[in-house]
């Protein structure tokens, strides 16, 4: 209570208003572990301008982005990001629009939805998409909520390949209904057999293309066999970038699309905020949870942008709505569409070779680094390596020499210690061969 200008008396009368003994008994609904029980180490008081020197100081430890050879991704990615974007979603009008219930005054947002929904299904391959939800790791909870009202079945698994943020956050969402959560083990090598586990008790399968490991897969026997036994397959997608040269999730059998937009229009800002994309067949659309916008036509024949369903549990009763996540991501949602806007079907489907290209430079650059295996067969920017020394260890020294090289894959599963030596790189349109060639040298120097 350091930094609240309040006075014990404060606290005593406000508590008692409230009818609670303590502060500390406002908090009983979070877990015991989840609490700190000592004060957060800062000073108890400074003037702004100290504070400002000392946050400035902190800062600069940092070795950012922009400032280094960059290989990172595990689910966010680098990407150069037109200048434009930020230049028009910082527009008033945009920055402060709120959610569009008067379609009246809220054309210009309205548009730029059902635009951005338009974007999101064409390159899915489905044939509706949502007006964005929170997050990939959010619609990936949605998806399950949305596969087992449709099956009216209370089980899903959830793929070793798919992102383990994902996963914990689809079974912390999941945990207070009575529907199960199979997660396999991660699986870098891509062997997990999905089509065997199918049967009649699940209500979807979650598998993630390109994998969480890199590794591409073809999901059409997967998504057959689902057919057969009325299970749902639900395809995340963590780089949409993919997408501009890859077989769309839609055109393999998907029933549901979910994916992180963040790689168009979205810095990485430290892992946040997100962007959520969620498509789905049309004969399931109102089982899809958020916003859908249409366009149709008004009484004096000019066209307009409507809020066409909204089944949200702020608009209708909590138990009927499809989604008790009350937030999309529209501003985010608004720079993915002027980021693809700008790039085009062309631009799209070059920036995705681009991409590509890069990561298999790399990947051959990397493959003759003594001590170094590449162990994604098949990828798109991102592929999995393993290493002779603690993957963890390597990326530290890495950035002791200014090269942000990659994510252990350990530090997403601390429970698995044959994945110490997995190390998770990407390359993107920013990696230019200095950069692939820096790392490359660095990690052999690192290695001897």
């Amino acid at each position: 209570m350091r930094y609240l200008p309040l006075t014990e008396s404060d606290r005593r009368d406000m508590l008692a208003a409230i009818g609670v003994p303590s502060v500390d008994s406002l908090f009983r609904d979070v877990p015991p572990a989840a609490r700190r029980d000592q004060p957060v180490d800062l000073p108890s008081h400074a003037g702004e301008m100290a504070v400002e020197r000392r946050l400035s100081a902190m800062a600069a430890r940092n070795l950012t982005g922009g400032q280094a050879p960059f290989f990172l991704g595990a689910g966010i990615y680098r990407h150069h990001i037109p200048a434009a974007v930020d230049h028009l979603i910082q527009r008033g009008e945009f920055l402060t629009s709120y959610t569009p219930y008067q379609p009246e005054v809220a054309q210009g947002t309205l548009q730029y939805l059902f635009e951005f929904q338009t974007q999101v299904a064409l390159i899915t391959g489905m044939e509706v998409a949502n007006a964005s939800m929170w997050d990939g790791a959010t619609a990936c909870a949605e998806a399950a909520l949305m596969a087992a009202r449709v099956t009216k079945r209370r089980k899903v698994l959830l793929s070793g390949n798919l992102h383990p943020h994902w996963r914990s956050v689809t079974a912390t969402q999941l945990r207070f209904t009575d529907i199960a959560v199979e997660a396999l083990d991660p699986d870098p090598m891509g062997i997990e057999d999905l089509i065997g586990r199918v049967g009649s008790d699940l209500a979807c399968v979650v598998v993630q293309n390109p994998g969480f490991f890199g590794r591409l897969a073809d999901f059409r026997a997967l998504s057959a066999a689902c057919r057969d036994s009325g299970v749902l397959l639900v395809v995340g997608v963590a780089e949409p970038a993919s997408l501009g040269l890859i077989e769309p999730p839609g055109a393999m059998g998907a029933d549901i699309v979910i994916g992180e937009g963040q790689s168009f229009g979205v810095g990485m800002s430290f892992g946040g905020p997100g962007l959520g994309l969620f498509a789905t067949r049309e004969k399931y659309l109102r089982q899809m949870p958020g916003r859908l916008c249409g366009r149709t036509i008004d009484a004096d024949g000019r066209p307009g942008y409507v809020l066409t369903l909204s089944t949200r549990e702020q608009h209708i009763r909590r138990e009927k709505a499809t989604s008790n996540i009350c937030t999309n991501s529209g501003l985010c949602a608004l720079a993915f569409t002027i980021h693809m806007a700008m790039l085009g079907g062309a631009g799209f489907e070059r920036l995705a070779k681009v991409n590509h290209a890069n990561a298999v430079a790399l990947a051959q650059r990397l493959a003759k680094v003594k001590g170094v295996r590449v162990i994604s067969p098949t990828f798109f920017n991102e592929f999995a390596v393993t290493l002779p020394k603690p993957a963890a260890a390597v990326v530290e020294a890495l950035a002791g020499r200014g090269i942000l090289g990659g994510v252990p894959a350990q530090r997403f599963y601390p429970s698995y210690p044959e994945l110490e030596p997995v190390l998770l790189v990407a390359a993107t349109e920013t990696n230019t061969a200095e950069d692939i060639d820096a790392f490359a040298t660095a990690l052999g120097e690192i290695l001897r």
